[in-house]
């Protein structure tokens, strides 16, 4: 007899971290499972954890294994910790993939912007429309969030139905697109929901996120009051606010003009699907100069510190279009993430350094959270009433209070989960099941590395100490043949009283080879460790700090 399906899920990421979201669901038994993968997305790289990292990609190793029972990949919005692995990580999976309009027609243009990117087909679903895939219906439920068609999706199975909630938060005025529809989360509630998948990134804040129309008005009454030249910047994603500075800039008679290629995508994209009608056309960074200071509005990318983007070259003075000068206006309409702040910091100290007036989110109404706080939580819980409630999409701190929150609500059941945890979901009483493997996985230039890879864990020491190189040459007798070459790169040049570091690694080098016993010298790799624990132990006492120590031996 066999036994009944099981609903599982497990997060690959985005637990316990903020980014890089892709969950799975699986119905079958432990032999064999049907999977459907929710969302693909990445976090970026920190310079000074992770040196020359660019982007972080969860490790989809389980899903590659389990490639032939992975029914579809499903997008619940085109930001980039829900979508930006997908180029890269794709064509190790080739599922199916589906999305509504603007998040297929963002992921499109992003693809074009890259160099021979991999033919990915994206199925579009209409905004609350469903999709059977495999033994799964999914439907696409509408949140208001800080994208255009931001949806939760209820994946309804054999064993009961899931509320993934996706990025939400409760907005009667979102200023475009449609709001957080309570009615159907409702209806869904009364139909019964056996657990709910949600958000917790606010869940440590008490009360509502403020609505879009409040960032609008906010950001009219500042560009009108303005003098001087005003430039905007945000996330390019958030339609909605460049619909808003759009807005104002109209009510001021100001001429908007897009600065970076990221901003100028979503423009596009966001013309094409009707988020933008009504709007005067945008101008390109090429008019910028041709405006009075009084009638132009620069559209920035750079909110958060990035080196390369618009707002960090204008700020260096280093942009050929567009430069800003004292008594001009910058205004952040965005949140600095966590990890971001020095960036961010260096680009307002360098602007109001140079006389021109900033304003963030810390004095004025330029910014509101696309995720829910509390009360919303609290409504979202009331509307759905689930069995099961798994806290998702936060660090520890905010999976711990959503978990509160919701035992406080009467939600019957509360589970925290970490990343690669295998959860039953029913039948039956929820429980962890299995582990499955998981991880990391760093784009490190053109190639994806694990976080284990060599060259990352390298780079780090080197970050941290430098490097020594010693070439020497021995002879067959195990004699040197020359002077040693000695080569440090990031150790400083002399110690605390003045000596050069390299003449005494030289001296340490030679009088290692010199020590070692005859019939030791005439094995290279030997001598390459002997004199490699030297030269280490030698800069530690000189410097405190072991650099990596390359040696390499050549017999002559």
């Amino acid at each position: 007899m066999s036994r009944p399906d099981e609903l599982t899920f497990a997060p690959l990421g985005g637990v316990g971290e903020i980014g890089m979201n892709l969950s799975i669901y699986g119905l079958g038994n432990r032999h064999q499972r049907s999977w459907l993968a929710v969302d693909l997305g990445v976090s970026f790289g920190n310079e000074e954890h992770l040196p020359g990292i660019d982007v972080i990609m969860p490790d989809i190793r389980f899903l590659v294994k389990e490639r032939k029972n992975l029914m579809g990949l499903v997008l619940t919005h085109a930001h980039e910790d829900h979508f930006g692995a997908i180029i890269d990580l794709w064509p190790q999976l080739q599922c199916p993939i589906y999305a509504t309009q603007f998040s297929a027609s963002l992921f499109e243009a992003k693809c074009a912007s890259e160099r021979n990117p991999p033919k990915i087909p994206v199925t579009v679903v209409p905004s609350g429309g469903t999709v059977e895939i495999g033994p799964f219906s999914v439907e696409f439920v509408p949140v208001a969030h800080s994208i255009p068609e931001s949806h939760a999706l209820a994946i309804k199975t054999s064993v009961g139905t899931v509320l993934h909630t996706g990025d939400w938060k409760i907005d009667p005025t979102p200023i475009i697109g449609k709001p957080t529809d309570e009615k159907r989360l409702r209806e869904l509630g009364d139909e019964g929901v056996l657990a709910l998948i949600g958000d917790s990134t606010n869940a440590v804040r008490e009360g509502r996120s403020p609505s879009e129309q409040e960032v609008a008005k906010g950001i009219t009454e500042l560009v009108m009051a303005a003098r001087g030249r005003v430039a905007v910047t945000t996330f390019a994603s958030n339609v909605a606010r460049l619909r808003a500075v759009a807005e104002a800039a109209r009510a001021a008679d100001r001429e908007v003009v897009v600065i970076g290629r990221a901003m100028e995508r979503v423009v596009q994209v966001a013309r094409e699907t009707g988020y933008l009608d009504g709007m005067p056309p945008f101008r390109g960074a090429e008019f910028y100069g041709h405006f009075p200071p009084d009638k132009v509005l620069a559209l920035c990318t750079g909110s958060q510190g990035e080196p390369r983007a618009a707002l960090a070259r204008i700020a260096n003075d280093d942009h050929p279009l567009v430069t800003l000068n004292k008594g001009d206006t910058v205004i952040f309409s965005s949140r600095t993430i966590p990890g971001n702040e020095k960036a961010v910091g260096a680009i307002i100290n360098g602007l109001v350094s140079q006389g021109i007036e900033v304003i963030t989110d810390r004095t004025h109404m330029v910014h509101v959270s696309g995720h829910p706080r509390r009360d919303e939580l609290r409504d979202m819980i009331s509307w759905v009433r689930p069995q099961l409630l798994i806290p998702v999409h936060g660090e520890a701190l905010h999976l711990s209070e959503h978990a509160k929150l919701a035992r406080a609500c009467g939600v019957p059941k509360v589970m925290i989960c970490k990343n690669g945890d295998l959860v039953r979901l029913g039948p039956g009483d929820p429980a962890m099941i299995d582990e499955l493997p998981n991880g990391r996985i760093f784009k490190d230039g053109n190639l994806l590395e694990t976080d284990k890879a060599r060259a990352v864990v390298e780079r780090r020491r080197l970050a941290f100490a430098g490097a020594a190189f010693v070439a020497l040459a021995l002879t067959d007798k195990g004699e040197l043949a020359d002077d040693p070459e000695v080569d440090l790169v990031g150790i400083p040049e002399k110690n605390s009283e003045g000596v050069e570091i390299a003449d005494d690694v030289f001296d340490v080098v030679v009088s290692t080879v010199e020590s070692l016993p005859r019939a030791k010298r005439r094995d290279p790799d030997s001598v390459a460790e002997s004199v490699r624990r030297a030269v280490r132990a030698e800069i530690n006492e000189q410097w405190g700090k072991k650099p990596l120590c390359i040696v390499h031996v050549m017999m002559v």
